[in-house]
């Protein structure tokens, strides 16, 4: 087709492949935390609290006392070599693996909080030709403080296109086979290299207000069934696999068990031996490995524990590529084929 001379120029028919995370401060520094905490807190989605009351605390109390101490734990686990934080590293490249096994595809990541920004790439893809986009929030299990706050944040920001690509969403994988397949290899793996098995099997998921449950928000759902799957691959009974929740905030009630509570508890139950996995977690970060494989280790030892073993997140690992290949395939059905192609 021959255009009109003064048509502009304007790109289409690619397929874009959009990564997104949680977010990263930009370094561990007091500031940088700050903004990222602000920005992070502000969201109402996380903090389900009136604005006139939630506001005044947020300003006044948490960003002038929470980012120095989060600094603090940020330095511990901050990648030096990178300069990079594990989250924002892992994330970019989960996204370089899969631009190298599609690239038929615009692939590329972005955070929902901090940088690289979310509407900052939805605009490079557009510009680059792509009149469809495939976001994949990296969260296998649903919640509206991930999920739906990466779906806000992208239907914000094609409420200012004039065109608007076309968009689908990443259902979560917290089912999948692939998912299930990866995290049972992962142990398999482990458990391969040991001469004593674990006692238990301790997953521990990112946790939510116990409001979310009654509210209709599936996470805690989720989260038990990806327990429940995984024992089954495994061939362990269920209560050999234990689900707990972690990084509750504020004085309300979280969902229980709190991962913090379960690491004291069980030495005295007689598990001396425990493997733990974070499955809610694409990539490793300040909750992995600061706040469980440093503090929960701890606080496991100090209270009768022998052995304490953490496994990495999935992350750019093999595993996890293979899994997130598959899962994306089923993503992009009708779209694209990697046999097949565009």
């Amino acid at each position: 087709m021959t255009l009109p001379t003064n048509h502009p120029d304007v790109k289409t028919g690619k397929i874009g492949l959009l990564l997104v995370n949680l977010g990263t401060p930009d370094d561990p520094s007091t500031s940088s935390v700050r903004r990222y905490l602000k920005e992070f807190l502000s969201d109402r989605r996380v903090v389900n609290i009136p604005r006139l009351i939630w506001l005044p605390i947020l300003h006044g109390i948490i960003l002038n006392t929470r980012p120095k101490r989060s600094a603090a734990a940020y330095k511990k686990i901050w990648r030096e070599d990178d300069n990079e934080s594990p989250l924002r590293y892992f994330t970019a490249q989960q996204s370089h693996q899969m631009a190298l096994k599609w690239p038929d595809l615009v692939v590329d990541y972005a955070m929902r909080y901090g940088n690289p920004s979310l509407s900052e790439k939805m605009a490079a893809m557009t510009k680059q030709g792509c009149d469809r986009i495939l976001v994949v929030p990296l969260y296998p299990q649903y919640s509206a403080a991930t999920n739906a706050s990466v779906s806000d944040a992208v239907f914000d920001y094609l409420k200012a296109q004039m065109w608007q690509p076309t968009i689908r969403i990443a259902h979560p994988w917290y089912r999948h086979p692939a998912y299930i397949g990866a995290l049972a290899a992962q142990v398999q793996a482990h458990l391969a290299t040991v001469t004593d098995e674990p006692d238990k099997i301790l997953l521990s998921f990112h946790g939510l207000p116990k409001e979310s449950l009654p509210k209709g928000d599936p996470y805690y759902c989720h989260c038990q069934v990806t327990g429940r799957l995984l024992a089954e691959a495994l061939g362990w009974p269920t209560d050999r696999v234990l689900i707990s929740f972690q990084s509750r905030f504020g004085p309300a009630k979280w969902l229980q068990p709190y991962t913090s509570d379960t690491f004291e508890a069980l030495p005295a139950q007689g598990v001396k031996n425990l493997l733990v996995l974070t499955p809610g977690f694409a990539t490793d970060c300040l909750e992995t490995l600061e706040e469980i494989g440093m503090e929960g280790v701890e606080t496991f030892k100090e209270a009768g524990g022998e052995h304490c073993t953490l496994l990495p997140c999935l992350n750019d690992s093999e595993l996890g590529m293979a899994m997130l290949e598959a899962v994306l395939t089923d993503e992009l059905a009708g779209w694209y084929t990697p046999e097949q192609g565009l």
